[in-house]
Parts: C-alpha cells; structure tokens; sequence
C-alpha cells in the first residue's frame, strides 16, 4: 500500500511535494513539531522516502528556507507594486505581505533564518535570502533612511512588529473580535508606518 502511494512522486515529484508538505505542516504546527516523519506521514509515503531527496531534517527545511525566501520576496515586490510610487507606503507594505504570507504558510524568518541552519552549507537557500533582505533594505533605502545601519534597524522593527502580528493572529488573540486577515495585515502596515514616520520624519 505504501509503494503504490509513493508512485505518484516518483521522477523528481517526491522532493516537491516534500517542500509543499512542509509548508503546510508549518502553517498546522508550527517549527517546533517539524520533522521529515511528520511530513511524510502528511504525504502519506513511507519514513524513509523523504530521505532520498533529503538527508535530515535540516536539508528539508534548508530547502524550505530558500523557497519562502524565494516566496517572500516575490509577495513583498508585489505589495511594494500595489501600493503606488510613494516610497514610504512601498516600504509599509513589507509588513503587509510578511503578515499575510506568514499566517498563510507559517513560514516566517523564524523560519528562514532557523538558528539550526546557520551550519548547513546550501548555496541555493543562502543567494535567496540574500537577495529577500537587499530588496528590503532597498525599500527602506527608498524611503529615506540616511545610513546602512538605520535601513537595518527599521527593516528589522518593521518586520518584528508584522511578525508579532502574526504570531498574535495564530495565538487567537484577535478572535474575540472577529477580525480578518485583511483587518490584521492593515493594523501591521499602520505600526510600520509609524515607525518610519519616527525614523525618517516622513
């Protein structure tokens, strides 16, 4: 029974649906119950599948880092895009997207910069965070920050308040109110604004 469900991932399948289970296992539970069993359990193919694709735990979720990194951004530009010409509601709208792209996948920088991946060698995962961070920092740099330093501290306040939302959101603290994601997202692009207003007067 277990080799006819693992057929369908065969031929370079298994290791995609291997990062889709992931996603969603995360968004379910979070990176504490992450494990290669549990996302096997999930696709419904044997232990030790997975480890055809991926060696342990940490492979998989460097793989996972690099796609939601990849993700991310891609989410951040198309906020950036939808919310005009003018540079400090560019840079608010990092904390849109990072809002609802967390609590959709539950892939945060928790999770992207997960401390036990500081010591996996992965090219692929390191040219996509790199890149998610400089297209960031060159938001805040849009903006009017006057130094590298500063693009750092307020990129990083931006996102702590928007990841605060979210862990908050998936905690059910909004839900004696009945708040929606889009009434969340909006409360999080407010505390990035007032946060750049505070760091470039704009």
């Amino acid at each position: 029974m277990g080799m006819s469900r693992e057929r369908g991932y065969h031929h370079g399948d298994l290791r995609a649906a291997l990062i889709t289970a992931s996603f969603e296992l995360l968004a379910e539970s979070g990176l504490r119950r992450f494990s290669v069993a549990a996302v096997a359990r999930r696709l419904g193919v044997s232990s030790a599948a997975p480890y055809r694709h991926f060696p342990d735990r940490d492979r998989l979720l460097s793989a996972v880092s690099a796609a939601a990194a990849r993700d991310l951004r891609s989410a951040i530009l198309t906020a950036a895009d939808a919310a005009g010409p003018d540079p400090s509601s560019r840079l608010a709208s990092v904390a849109d997207a990072y809002f609802r792209y967390v609590v959709s996948t539950g892939a945060g920088l928790h999770v992207i910069y997960a401390a036990e991946l500081y010591t996996v060698p992965d090219d692929a995962r390191r040219v996509e965070t790199r890149a998610l961070m400089e297209t960031v920092l060159d938001l805040a740099f849009a903006a009017g920050v006057a130094s590298y330093q500063q693009a750092v501290a307020l990129v990083e306040a931006i996102i702590a308040a928007a990841h605060g939302y979210t862990s908050l959101y998936a905690e059910g603290f909004f839900n004696r109110g009945s708040s929606s994601v889009d009434a969340i997202a909006m409360r999080a692009v407010e505390a990035a604004r007032a946060l750049i207003r505070a760091q470039t007067g704009r």
